[in-house]
């Protein structure tokens, strides 16, 4: 998808040959390794992304927290790992395992100074990365010290409020997020009715489908979660970004009248099944 400058709707056929397979030489470190920022005393949020992230096929999903949250988390949790950070150099060491392979930090996160130290730092160590939410808003006073950060390795998933703290809000919304993608230097989804995903490139993926059921507390964290999980198995930030939101806009197809958040993660790998049989 790279280099066309034109308005693409998202359809499994844009990205579906670049969705991560596992065969029988893969092993959990293989398939990835997301290091997802977790909050306090918002937890919820992290736990519901980092859940969503391994059953999106990330071989291993770790939740960084501060030494306080640490028990809150272990406790609510099995197959993610929790790792204690305290300071700079305990965020530095840990974002230097080169067997991480993504990252995401938002969901839960807080606003305030120590959020934007964290996204500076995750952003130095140069890897594939998820801002959401918390960590938008942590540079709203100076939006363009977080730009001068960014690379197209990075997506970022505001709705219409975040984006309007760090991004112009005149024009279209295919305007918006065309001019947004192109001053961060990163792909900006905006979320909506009508998911808009756009690249530095001047490429725009529009997903029309979304369902009003997803219009519920959480379900962006799920969405983060998603892609954050294929980034992490190698899959590139726009084609991410797409996949993530068309496979979220099925599940809350799939769960529809009652959906909440808690349920959207154990519904992955029922529209992962069905994407499977449109692959072969």
């Amino acid at each position: 998808m790279d280099g066309a400058p034109k308005i693409l709707r998202n359809e499994p056929s844009l990205w579906l040959s670049k969705l991560p397979v596992v065969d029988s030489s893969s092993n959990k470190y293989t398939r990835g390794h997301a290091l997802i920022f977790g909050g306090y005393p918002m937890t919820g949020a992290a736990r519901l992304a980092a859940r969503t992230c391994a059953r999106m096929g990330a071989g291993l999903t770790t939740i960084a927290v501060e030494p306080r949250a640490l028990d809150v988390y272990a406790k609510q949790l099995e197959s993610i790992m929790v790792r204690a950070v305290e300071d700079d150099d305990d965020v530095r060491k840990t974002l230097a395992d080169d067997r991480i392979t993504a990252v995401l930090i938002g969901p839960g996160i807080g606003v305030g100074r120590r959020t934007r130290r964290l996204v500076e730092l995750i952003l130095d160590a140069k890897k594939p990365t998820v801002l959401d939410a918390d960590a938008l808003t942590s540079f709203a006073d100076d939006p363009s010290a977080l730009f001068a950060r960014l690379s197209d390795r990075c997506v970022l998933t505001p709705h219409e409020g975040e984006f309007a703290r760090v991004f112009s809000s005149t024009g279209s919304r295919i305007e918006r997020v065309s001019a947004a993608a192109r001053a961060s230097g990163a792909v900006v989804l905006l979320k909506g009715a009508e998911t808009l995903i756009a690249h530095p490139n001047g490429a725009v993926v529009e997903n029309p489908t979304a369902s009003p059921h997803l219009a519920t507390a959480g379900s962006g964290d799920v969405l983060a979660g998603l892609i954050v999980g294929l980034l992490a198995q190698g899959m590139a930030s726009l084609d991410a970004a797409a996949a993530g939101v068309w496979v979220h806009s099925e599940i809350g197809t799939t769960l529809s009248i009652g959906l909440i958040a808690d349920d959207m993660p154990e519904c992955v790998p029922v529209v992962r099944k069905h994407l499977a049989t449109l692959s072969s």
